[in-house]
C-alpha cells in the first residue's frame, strides 16, 4: 500500500510537471483568445536579410550598340617639303630621300549615326598628325561590325572640336540613337565601345565622372563628358553609351602618364557632336557664329571690387579688337559681361560655346556691367574671321 502511494505521487508529480511543460508551450505560442499565463515575453522578429548588390544587365544594350560601332584605318602620304640646300649640293631628292615622301598610317574607332552610310569619329583618327591635309592622299577604311571592309569618303572635318565625319556606301546599318547629353548625370552608368589596341568590339564598363568639362586645353570648343569607363589608344571615335542605350559621347581622349588606362577619359558630348555632325552633312563645315577678337577673363575678389561689380559672376573683357563687330557695337575693355542671350556667363568656355552656337546674321543681347552700371548691348553675330 505505502509502495502503491509512493508511486501515486511519483506520477502525479511527473503529470503535474509535464503539464507545466506543455502549458508554457502553449502560452509562447498562444493564439487568439488565449491568455498566457504569467508575465508576456517579448518576441524578437529575425533580421531582414538585405538583398546581394548586383550591378545592371547590360547585357542588352550592348548586343544593339556594339554593331554600330566600326573600326577606322587610315593612310595617307606625307609629301617632304624639299630643302634648298638639296639642288644647291646637287642632291637627288629621289635617291636619297626615297622620293622624299612616307606612309603615315592611324587607327581608331568611329560610330554609325546614319543608316544610310555616315560614321562620325575624330579629326585625329584621320588625319594624324598633319593639319592640313589633301584628299587625293588620304585613304580611309571602314571595318564594320558584320567584317565587311569598305572605303570611306571624308565629307569634312571640325579641328575645334576635334570631330570628322566619314560616308561609306552602305545601306540599313546599324545605329546608335543620339541621347541628350545634358540630361547625363553625375555617377551614371555608361558603357565605352571601341577598339583598344586594336581589339575589335571592346566594351568598357563605368560612370560619368564629370559634365561640361571645359577649358582643358585639347580643342578650340570644348563641352566634354568626363568617365572612368576604361579607354585606352584605338578608343579614340568609338562611342560612349548611357544605360537606355543611347549615344551621349564620343570618345576622343585620355589623361595619362603612362599611354594607358589611368581613369580619366573624355568624351565629346552628344549635343555637341550632334550639331557637328549635322553642320557637316549639310554643308561639308561646322558653321559657327563670331563677334571678333574679344579676351575675357574671370573675376576675383579684388577684381570686382574694382570694377565695382556687386559679386565675382561673370567675365571682365580685357582685350578687343576694334575690327570686331562686339566693339562696333559698343563692347569695351574693362566691361564685365554678366550674361549672353539671357544666359549667365561663369566662364570662357562657356561663353564661347554661346557665341559659337549662335546663328549667323543674328543679333546677340549681352548685358554688361560697366562701372557698377548695368546696360545691354546688341552685338552682330559674324562669320569668323581673323581681322581684328
Amino acid at each position: 500500500m505505502r509502495r502503491f502511494t509512493v508511486i501515486a505521487l511519483l506520477i502525479a508529480g511527473l503529470g503535474f510537471v509535464a503539464g507545466r511543460v506543455i502549458t508554457g508551450l502553449a502560452d509562447n505560442g498562444a493564439g487568439e483568445g488565449q491568455q498566457a499565463s504569467g508575465p508576456a515575453r517579448p518576441i524578437t522578429a529575425p533580421a531582414a536579410v538585405a538583398p546581394a548588390a548586383t550591378l545592371p544587365d547590360f547585357t542588352r544594350i550592348a548586343e544593339r550598340t556594339v554593331p554600330a560601332v566600326a573600326s577606322i584605318s587610315a593612310r595617307q602620304v606625307v609629301r617632304r617639303q624639299p630643302s634648298p640646300f638639296d639642288s644647291f649640293f646637287g642632291f637627288d631628292d629621289d635617291e636619297i630621300f626615297g622620293g622624299g615622301n612616307r606612309l603615315q598610317s592611324s587607327l581608331g574607332s568611329g560610330v554609325v549615326v546614319g543608316a544610310d552610310g555616315y560614321v562620325l569619329t575624330n579629326n585625329h583618327v584621320v588625319t594624324g598628325e598633319q593639319q592640313r591635309i589633301s584628299l587625293r592622299d588620304l585613304n580611309i577604311t571602314v571595318s564594320l561590325g558584320d567584317r565587311r571592309e569598305v572605303a570611306a569618303a571624308l565629307i569634312g572635318v571640325d579641328p575645334a572640336t576635334d570631330l570628322a565625319l566619314l560616308k561609306i556606301d552602305a545601306k540599313a546599318l546599324p545605329t546608335i540613337p543620339w541621347g541628350d547629353s545634358s540630361k547625363l548625370k553625375v555617377a551614371e552608368w555608361v558603357l565605352a565601345i571601341g577598339n583598344p589596341y586594336q581589339l575589335n568590339s571592346t566594351v568598357t564598363l563605368g560612370i560619368v565622372s564629370a559634365i561640361n568639362r571645359t577649358n582643358l586645353g585639347i580643342s578650340a570648343y570644348e563641352d566634354f563628358v568626363q568617365t572612368d569607363a576604361a579607354i585606352n589608344p584605338g578608343n579614340s571615335g568609338g562611342a560612349l553609351v548611357n544605360a537606355r542605350g543611347e549615344l551621349v559621347g564620343i570618345n576622343t581622349v585620355i589623361f595619362s602618364q603612362s599611354g594607358g588606362y589611368q581613369g580619366i577619359g573624355f568624351a565629346v558630348s552628344s549635343n555637341l557632336a550632334r550639331r557637328v555632325f549635322n553642320d557637316l552633312r549639310q554643308y561639308g563645315e561646322v558653321k559657327r557664329g563670331n563677334v571678333g577678337y574679344v579676351e575675357v577673363a574671370p573675376l576675383n575678389p579684388q577684381i570686382a571690387r574694382e570694377l565695382s561689380a556687386p559679386d565675382t559672376q561673370g567675365l571682365v573683357v580685357t582685350r578687343i579688337g576694334r575690327g570686331a563687330s562686339a566693339f562696333r557695337a559698343g563692347l569695351r575693355p574693362g566691361d564685365v559681361i554678366r550674361s549672353y542671350n539671357g544666359t549667365a556667363v561663369s566662364d570662357t568656355g562657356q561663353l564661347w560655346r554661346l557665341i559659337a552656337d549662335s546663328s549667323v546674321g543674328s543679333t546677340a543681347t549681352v548685358e554688361v556691367l560697366r562701372q557698377g552700371q548695368s546696360t545691354t548691348i546688341k552685338v552682330p553675330i559674324e562669320r569668323p574671321s581673323t581681322n581684328r
